[in-house]
């Protein structure tokens, strides 16, 4: 066989392996650097590569064997080795990378369970990567969730909620799940810690995992306190990110909530609920936009208009970190749905 691996892009990724029956396994493995050398099936290998496919090592050098983590041809599967070079534990298929998804096989000289394998973008054990973040506000069913969901499907973007993340971490039964329940249901904020700490372990893990970096912040800052939670994290040196201000007339966003309690069964889908998050709204959250305003960092779009118009006002105002192969694909039937080009599917 022709040795193609010149070819290849350089290994960048970091594995890390955890939860093996075998502790010594469980690590952090780098891109190896084993000098070029005909594998079992003939295939000489390049740095960073192993059989035409990425290969690592233990960062700890550790290793009898080099690569530590790499794809045999003969067998079709990756393959973990232990410290003394033999291998411990082995994923039948021909993907490109270890599997993640996919639950590993105790091997000959392995002992159960079978590690769990997260793959990183970046070196875990430096500063993960600064995210690009825009902020995106508006009051309650102004549509802040509908437009990133349609930038997440269609342009690569990251759409975090807060709220989102809020209830996940109520639902968890978290050690805060009891206050979240509380403040949520009675329309009230939570606190700046909880936020910030929830939003920074969720860019960072994506991040780390999936190599994205840019990020739509549904819902925050909601208050000059979370500004103030940022800042402490990120410094108040670094640039403020853009935010898009959803404004949408009262009357509309009754209209929105009364509609989408139907579906949603979300406590704080009602009336009453609508009147204090909205007061909420302004009394905490406009002096946040007002801040934007000041600094020429706010975009405002006028949410009462279809949908179609709101998209294309978004898409404009995150051309510049989209991808434009992303940007001029056609749009998927999610995409369709929440732009209520077709039907939802009937349950």
């Amino acid at each position: 066989m022709t040795d193609q691996t010149n070819d290849f892009k350089p290994n960048t990724f970091f594995v890390e392996v955890s939860g093996a029956g075998i502790p010594e396994v469980d690590g952090i493995f780098v891109p190896s650097t084993a000098p070029p050398v005909k594998s079992e099936s003939g295939i000489e290998s390049s740095l960073g590569y192993w059989n035409g496919k990425m290969a690592w090592d233990r960062a700890d050098g550790k290793s009898a064997r080099s690569p530590s983590i790499s794809y045999s041809n003969t067998y079709k599967s990756w393959r973990i080795s232990r410290l003394d070079g033999h291998l411990a534990y082995d994923n039948t298929c021909e993907d490109q990378m270890p599997p993640i998804g996919k639950e590993w096989h105790v091997y000959k000289k392995g002992v159960a369970p079978a590690p769990k394998i997260v793959l990183h973008y970046y070196d875990p054990n430096q500063p993960c990567p600064m995210p690009n973040v825009v902020f995106v506000l508006g009051g309650p069913g102004a549509g802040k969730g509908t437009m990133c969901q349609l930038a997440e499907s269609q342009l690569g973007w990251t759409h975090l909620s807060t709220g989102d993340l809020l209830r996940a971490e109520r639902e968890a039964g978290g050690p805060n799940a009891i206050i979240i329940e509380e403040l949520i249901t009675a329309g009230n904020l939570v606190p700046n810690e909880i936020v910030v700490t929830l939003l920074k372990n969720a860019m960072e893990t994506i991040t780390r995992t999936t190599g994205k970096k840019n990020f739509l912040l549904d819902g925050f800052p909601r208050s000059l306190s979370n500004m103030e939670g940022w800042y402490e994290i990120f410094g108040r040196e670094t640039e403020l990110p853009k935010m898009l201000y959803f404004e949408c007339p009262y009357a509309v966003l009754e209209e929105r909530i009364l509609g989408r309690a139907k579906f949603t069964g979300r406590s704080d889908d009602n009336v009453e609920s609508l009147k204090h998050r909205f007061d909420t709204f302004k009394v905490e959250t406009l002096p946040t936009v007002d801040l934007f305003k000041s600094k020429n960092k706010c975009i405002e779009i006028d949410t009462g208009q279809d949908r179609q118009t709101v998209y294309d006002l978004v898409v404009g105002n995150l051309a510049e970190h989209t991808d434009g192969k992303l940007a001029a694909k056609p749009l998927t039937e999610k995409a369709e749905m929440l732009l209520g080009l077709r039907p939802y599917p009937k349950k």
